[in-house]
């Protein structure tokens, strides 16, 4: 669903409306079923005691790789308290409370002890973790050492032990969307635009996709033949399955979007990395 729901009482929505303004999201009243929705977004800030947010997060907890990240703040906004997911954005959400006058309390032992987790590493170079359960080992390890970080290019077989955490970089996909008779050079360009926006690179790339509606544009034709990935036409019944955050001029043609249902349709994680972003004949976003 959305990456950032807050959940409120109606005595502190006004709170809720001024994290909103500054973070985003979408702003949940309390109720029995309030976290239940909430679970479906990324990320969670609830304004309200902590151990009213445990009993209700306690039923719905599943799996720490998958479950959104939770925050507590108390009604006098002094506080922003990572209680789950904290190394999977609950400590970095934490922070950026800071910017409206918050003291993030975190209480992961690498953050506590100035360290930086392996989960931190991870998503700083833009990569998930293929052996998950290597991470408890090597973020204790990291409490105590320094250690070093590999890059090793393929073709390659590595075989390690169960205290080395195997970073491996997303596949991204590409959604473009563009005018009639665009360029190679202009859906270039805005190809290159986009990923640098999110430090990514061509090589990070798996896929170029867009809608069927584009398949005979020859310009993202040729522009994805240049770069050498593979460009895939994505079905107008799979686009308008999928919610695209971003309004699109593409409703007059019967779709909900191009750049990113296409983006999301073929994402492993179905995660929007850049949402649409306009290089002028050219619409781009970035999904993982």
């Amino acid at each position: 669903m959305g990456e950032l729901a807050i959940i409120t009482f109606p005595r502190s929505l006004v709170i809720a409306e001024k994290i909103q303004k500054f973070l985003g999201g979408e702003i949940i009243p309390y109720s029995k079923d309030a976290f239940k929705l909430a679970f479906e977004y990324d990320s969670i800030i609830a304004i309200m005691a902590t151990g009213i947010a445990v009993r209700n997060i306690a039923p719905l907890i599943h799996d720490k790789w998958e479950d959104p990240a939770v925050v507590v703040i108390d009604c006098g906004m002094n506080f922003a308290i990572p209680i789950l997911g904290g190394h999977h954005g609950g400590n970095e959400l934490a922070k950026k409370l800071a910017g409206i006058g918050m003291a993030p309390v975190i209480t992961t032992a690498t953050e506590a002890n100035g360290k930086v987790s392996v989960e931190s590493i991870a998503q700083a170079l833009g990569s998930r973790i293929a052996n998950r359960e290597s991470t408890k080992k090597v973020n204790t390890a990291l409490l105590d050492m320094d250690i070093e970080i590999l890059c090793i290019k393929g073709p390659k077989i590595v075989l390690v032990d169960d205290d080395v955490s195997v970073l491996k970089r997303y596949g991204l996909v590409v959604g473009i969307g563009a005018n009639r008779g665009v360029s190679q050079n202009e859906v270039m360009e805005a190809v290159r635009s986009g990923l640098a926006e999110i430090n990514a690179c061509i090589d990070d790339v798996k896929y170029f996709a867009s809608a069927m509606i584009k398949e005979n544009e020859q310009g993202i034709i040729d522009a994805a033949a240049s770069f050498g990935k593979e460009l895939k036409f994505v079905s107008h019944e799979l686009i308008n399955s999928i919610k695209a955050p971003t309004h699109s001029k593409a409703k007059v043609l019967g779709l909900n979007g191009v750049c990113e249902p296409a983006a999301l349709a073929l994402s492993e994680e179905k995660k929007l990395l850049l949402k649409k972003r306009i290089y002028g004949n050219v619409t781009i976003a970035v999904a993982r």
